[in-house]
Order: structure tokens, then C-alpha cells, then sequence
């Protein structure tokens, strides 16, 4: 097993290569910076100036700007005199896709430049090639002659680089070597890192982005673990691409740099928010100060392997009864316990709606499929569809002979349970298993801690629980003392994300200081984010930036709007060509920039409807996909 991080079992931070970008210096022993990207284009000097003061007065720490073309890149100098006149210093990044020239111009005025090595030097065009060693060669031969004119350049200019791989562009032959996979997304960025080497330049920022939370970590994972191997390693840049807006950004950006950070990855983060960029600035600091506010419980390391695989994902194998283990998606436990008379408008807030008149229940996609009650007792009848847990005493006196009532046991009661008995044990991650649970397989633990190091703390659990032969499914709890919506979600997208990426946990029970409502959608949101649980449409949605070609905010909430009923479908909203074919490969449709008013329509990675007008275009996305069958229409 290769090497990803410094200790799995105790975050501690991996010191990367110092890189200065201007006055900022990133890795080694520096905070965590945060960053943005301007939404203007770049040809609006005073636009472009003053949306950068916004971002930088919110927290920036470097301001990133497209530079598509040769005018926006000499442009730069303009926006950078005038915001230095302004006394703003914070070093700017030049954004390149394609345009080598404008990459070189841009090297000579700003303080880095991110290249993508997926259309740097190539064009995509989807080809499956069958390269020789020899042809295969000849392909970075070219690479090198097209990207080294850059790396001198910014060698002799002190100018920092990004080599950023995005999962949506890479290039022909990557795909055709590696697949559409992490192993592919790291070897595109050496490429270009052994270009760079071979000059003796290494001011490099490496970042592997995708919008997958799982190729995600996982390509990041990879790429640590071979530079770990080499011996030098470069800092990073960590973000999950095409996140979306409002709840699923926040969360699937939790998810994935969150469970990055919980192994000391990471020198800089942006959230890639559907919004105002000036408004991912303060969802990143949030997200870095849990990882400053830190309170762990010290153990000793296990000794035995990792059992979990860092760079492919696999599901625990788990005891299956009722729908909780085995090959069942992950169950969602809601919280009634504290309510003195339970009612059924108490269930509204985790997706049961019961009508008086007609005497029924409404089921709805996000319902949750336990919920505790404590010592609280039921005078109605509850869907079928629901499980009910209880305390130990309340259930054995009055339903134990009650089908969907299920026990909730201490420790100390789980002699008194029978051997088949499917029941509930509460157990903090620090301590010692119950030998009792050797022949009771029908016990699900519910397990918890009070700790910061939660993700370390559970990991070593469950190692325990392989070495002792103990297949209890298990649901990950996690208790938050907030009524802050935003910090809930980020701070639980963070910390159930790494166990569930990793193939852990059975179900999540999320309890924080604010409504069921807000928890349920949560806990569903986290389980959609790490793809265990699909509960509603995906939208694969990137961040505004200067080549966004159509109000990205606007348009997405209409695309939502129409289709936010489609359960299960991802689709793919992009303001430009740059990620929009590749990121359509992992979506079902794509809704795609393509000229000012201009939109392209994909399935999957193949456009199917070129040049519509914007005005016309949601209602063809819509006619889209019930050509194709997958329209379902609304319940009222």
C-alpha cells in the first residue's frame, strides 16, 4: 500500500515545497490560503478591478482572471496597475486554456499562471488512439517543444505556476493510455511536472480537480502518494470543480477537500460556488478554521494495515438485515426524542407529510428511514416505511411484538437482547468494543464521539471491528453544538465525507441546533455528495469566471426549476466550452456555453443540439431529455 499521507491515524499536515506567488508565500509551514476566481470579463478593466477588491476585502488571498486570448492576457497589466493604485497588492493568476501565447504574455505580468494540461498543448476531440511506445513518445515530445517556451519564462521572470488537471478535459491521449480515471489525472499533470523538473523550475502548485468527490480525493490521494515516493513534494491546491450553488455546493466542497484536509493535505482551497465569488470566500474559511480548532483523543496507532483503499473505492462488507448493511444505500436516522408529545407534524421536517382528510401518508424521496423517539410513546399509526427506535425499557414493555419497533441498548443491556434480535448500540469511537457482540450479528452500532479527530477515530474502529471478525453494520453519528445552517453543513460534509469515501458506515444520523428540516436535507445531501445515496437531480455546475457565456446563476436556477424532480439525473450546467464536453461524460445532459446567447445541448459527452438561442434553451433541455425517455413528470 502506497503512502498518501504522513499518518492516517493522526492528521498531521504534509510540509510541501515553499512556492512564492508575489508577497504571498504558499506551502510548507504557511496557513492554508484561500482563493477566487473573477466572473468578469477580463477586457472590463474597471469591472474586473472592482470585483477583485470585493474578493480581496472579503478574504482573498490571490485573485485568479481568464485569460483566453492574447488581449485579456496583455489586459492584466491594466487591472494589476490599477488595483496597485488602489494599494491592493495581492498577487493575481492568469487562467489559460489552450492559448500558449496568452500563458507567455501573462507570465511576465502577474505572479502565476494556472495551466490545464488537458488542453494546453491539445485539442479534445474524444478519439480512442491505439499509441505505440514510439507514437506515444512522439505525443510528449510535442508537449515539450509547445510548454517549455512557458517554464523558461517563468523561471527567469519568478513567476509561480498551477499545472491543474481537471477530470472534464482530459486530453485524447491520456484517455486513450489511462482512461477517465485518477491514475490518468495524475499522470497528465506529471507530464508536465517532469518538463518543468528537467529545467530545474519547481515554483509549481499541482491540483486535481473533478467534480466526482470520489476521483476527486482519490487523485489527489495518488498524486501525494507518488511525490511522497519521489521524494519532493509540491503544495497543493485543493477544490471540487463544478460544485454547484446554496446546500450541494457547500456540502459536495465539504465532502471533498474536507476529507483531504483530514490528512493534512492541502496548502490551498477554493469552494467553487454557482455564486458571487466574492461569496466562496467566507464558506472557505469556515471550512479551514475546523481544521484549526483542533481537540483530539490520543491512542495508540494500530499496528495492522489500512483496510480501507485510499485510492479506489470499496464498500465495508457488513451484516445485512432489514434494509440497514449488506448492499443496502446508507439509511438515514432522524431525531425525535426530545419532543414531549409526538405528533405527526413532527415527521414533516424529515419527509413524511400526513393528510388529516384523507387519512394517509406522503412519502417523500429525502424521508428518513429510522427515527429515535427515545422514551417518547406513538399514539398513531406510522408508515410502513419507517422505523421506529426506542429505548430499551419502552420497547420491552410495550413493543417488543410490534413489527418496525426496534430497541435502542447501553452496553450494559445487551445480555438481555436474543441473539437475532435487531437493535440499536450507542458506542463512542474511543472505546473498547463489547465482547458480547460476538454472536449478536443483528446489532446495529450507532457510533460517535465528542473528539476533533472523528474521521481517525473511527477508522481505527473499524479496523477493530475486521480484526475481531465482527460484520455489525454501523452508522456513522456525528453531533453539532451550532444553529448556524452553513457551518453545520460544511463541518458535517467534511467529516462524514472521508469515512463514507472510503467505503464506511451504513447509514448517518446528523444532530445539530437547528430544524429536522435542515438536518434531513443534510444528511441526504452528504450521502448524494459521496455518491452512496442518490436521492435527487445532480447538477454538475461550475462557477461563473470571464469566459462564462450566459448569467450561470440565473440560468441554473431555472434548469433547477424544471427538472429539480428528476431524481437520480445529473446534469451539467457550464458557461463555457473549456470542462464543459469532458465534465458531460460523467453527467447525462449538459446545458453548455458555446457564443454569446448561444447554448449547446449534450447527451453525456455527444452535443445533440447545436446553437440555440438562450432564450429557447431550458425548454429544449426539457424536450431533451423526454426524447430520450428520462422525464418523469411533477407530483403535485
Amino acid at each position: 500500500m502506497q503512502r498518501y499521507c504522513l499518518d492516517p491515524w493522526k492528521r498531521t499536515r504534509v510540509l510541501t515545497q515553499e512556492v512564492q506567488i508575489g508577497t504571498l508565500n504558499l506551502g510548507g509551514q504557511n496557513p492554508i490560503r484561500v482563493q477566487s476566481m473573477t466572473t468578469t470579463d477580463t477586457m472590463d478593466t474597471e469591472g474586473s478591478v472592482e470585483q477583485s477588491i470585493r474578493m480581496i476585502d472579503a478574504g482573498c488571498e490571490l485573485v485568479r482572471l481568464t485569460a483566453p486570448s492574447k488581449n485579456e492576457a496583455e489586459n492584466l497589466q491594466n487591472i494589476k496597475a490599477a488595483l496597485v493604485q488602489r494599494g491592493y497588492n495581492t498577487p493575481l493568476v492568469a487562467d489559460i486554456h489552450f492559448t500558449p501565447n496568452a500563458a507567455e504574455i501573462a507570465a511576465k505580468i502577474v505572479e502565476k499562471v494556472r495551466v490545464n494540461p488537458g488542453n494546453y498543448a491539445d485539442k479534445k476531440k474524444f478519439e480512442e488512439i491505439d499509441y505505440t511506445d514510439e507514437s506515444y513518445q512522439a505525443e510528449l515530445d510535442r508537449i515539450e517543444e509547445k510548454f517549455t517556451p512557458l517554464v523558461l519564462l517563468c523561471k527567469a521572470n519568478g513567476t509561480a505556476m498551477r499545472i491543474g488537471t481537471n477530470h472534464g478535459s482530459l486530453s485524447d491521449r491520456i484517455l486513450s493510455r489511462y482512461g477517465d480515471t485518477p491514475e490518468g489525472m495524475v499522470e497528465s499533470a506529471f507530464e508536465f511536472i517532469r518538463i518543468c523538473e528537467k529545467h530545474n523550475y519547481k515554483q509549481l502548485v499541482i491540483s486535481m480537480k473533478a467534480s466526482n468527490t470520489l476521483v476527486m480525493v482519490q487523485a489527489y490521494r495518488l498524486l501525494m502518494a507518488k511525490m511522497l515516493e519521489n521524494g519532493f513534494v509540491y503544495p497543493l491546491h485543493l477544490g471540487v470543480t463544478e460544485a454547484g450553488d446554496g446546500e450541494d455546493g457547500r456540502i459536495k466542497s465539504a465532502v471533498g477537500i474536507g476529507a483531504l484536509l483530514e490528512d493534512g493535505l492541502g496548502d490551498t482551497i477554493r469552494v467553487s460556488l454557482t455564486e458571487a465569488p466574492e461569496a466562496e470566500i467566507p464558506v472557505a474559511q469556515k471550512l479551514i478554521a475546523k481544521y484549526n480548532s483542533y481537540i483530539p483523543h490520543e491512542f495508540v496507532a494500530p499496528s495492522g494495515n489500512l483496510n480501507y483503499s485510499p485510492f479506489h473505492y470499496s464498500k465495508r462488507e457488513s451484516h445485512s438485515f432489514h434494509n440497514i448493511g449488506g448492499k443496502n444505500t446508507p439509511v438515514v436516522l432522524a431525531d425525535l426524542s426530545f419532543v414531549e408529545a409526538i405528533k405527526p407534524a413532527h415527521f414533516f421536517g424529515f419527509g413524511y407529510q400526513y393528510s388529516i382528510p384523507l387519512d394517509k401518508w406522503n412519502i417523500q424521496d429525502q424521508a428518513a428511514d429510522y427515527v429515535y423517539i427515545g422514551s417518547n410513546e406513538l399514539d398513531f399509526e406510522v408508515p410502513g416505511t419507517l422505523g421506529i427506535i426506542m429505548d430499551f425499557e419502552l420497547w420491552q414493555a410495550a413493543f417488543s411484538q410490534k413489527a418496525g419497533y426496534y430497541p435502542l441498548v447501553l452496553k450494559e443491556q445487551l445480555s438481555e437482547v436474543a441473539p437475532d434480535q435487531i437493535c440499536f448500540l450507542p458506542l463512542e469511537a474511543e472505546d473498547t468494543i463489547p465482547h458480547q457482540l460476538t454472536d449478536k450479528p443483528n446489532v446495529c452500532i450507532i457510533l460517535n464521539t465528542k473528539y476533533s479527530n472523528k474521521t481517525q477515530l473511527y477508522r481505527r474502529f473499524f479496523l477493530e471491528l475486521q480484526e475481531k471478525s465482527l460484520p455489525n453494520p454501523v452508522i456513522l453519528s456525528y453531533q453539532y453544538e451550532t444553529a448556524e445552517l452553513e457551518s453545520f453543513q460544511l463541518f458535517a460534509g467534511a467529516d462524514a465525507g472521508a469515512l463514507l469515501i472510503d467505503g464506511f458506515g451504513d447509514g448517518i444520523w446528523l444532530n445539530a441546533e437547528l430544524g429536522a428540516q435542515h438536518i434531513n436535507s443534510t444528511a441526504f445531501g452528504i450521502l448524494q455528495a459521496t455518491r452512496t445515496r442518490i436521492s435527487k437531480t445532480e447538477y454538475i455546475s461550475c462557477p461563473s469566471c470571464g469566459r462564462t457565456l450566459f448569467d450561470l446563476q440565473e440560468t441554473t436556477a431555472k434548469i433547477r426549476q424544471r427538472t429539480a424532480h428528476l431524481k437520480g439525473l445529473k446534469i451539467g450546467i457550464m458557461g463555457c466550452i473549456v470542462n464543459g464536453p469532458g465534465e458531460m461524460a460523467d453527467a447525462d445532459y449538459g446545458y453548455v456555453g458555446t457564443g454569446p446567447g448561444k447554448i449547446n445541448l449534450y447527451k453525456e459527452k455527444t452535443i445533440v443540439k447545436r446553437n440555440i438561442e438562450e432564450q429557447q434553451a431550458v425548454e429544449a433541455l426539457v424536450d431533451l431529455i423526454k426524447e430520450y425517455g428520462d422525464w418523469q413528470e411533477p407530483k403535485n
